[in-house]
């Protein structure tokens, strides 16, 4: 599985993100969009705004969060085929 995790180093539910695929051990590339124009744009013209955390999940774009709720925890168990215990 191929995880890229687009992100800042500032945003919270991206620390969030951060935080749940490495208590996981889960393998990602972080793009902070902060550092590198090219992954903004990519951002902006994939989801249309400048929302951070996005994750691409083997090639499949996801925001695992929503505003006022935080981190899908759930969705992103599914998504990522942890069993949750």
């Amino acid at each position: 599985m191929k995880i890229q995790l687009y992100c800042t180093r500032w945003c919270g539910d991206c620390r969030a993100a951060r935080y749940f695929l490495d208590s996981h051990g889960i393998a990602y590339t972080e793009i902070n969009v902060d550092n590198d124009p090219a992954a903004e744009a990519e951002l902006l013209r994939r989801v249309g705004k400048r929302a951070v955390p996005q994750m691409v999940i083997d090639g499949e774009w996801f925001q695992p969060y929503r505003p006022g709720r935080g981190l899908l925890i759930e969705e992103l168990e599914k998504r990522l085929g942890l069993v949750r215990s």
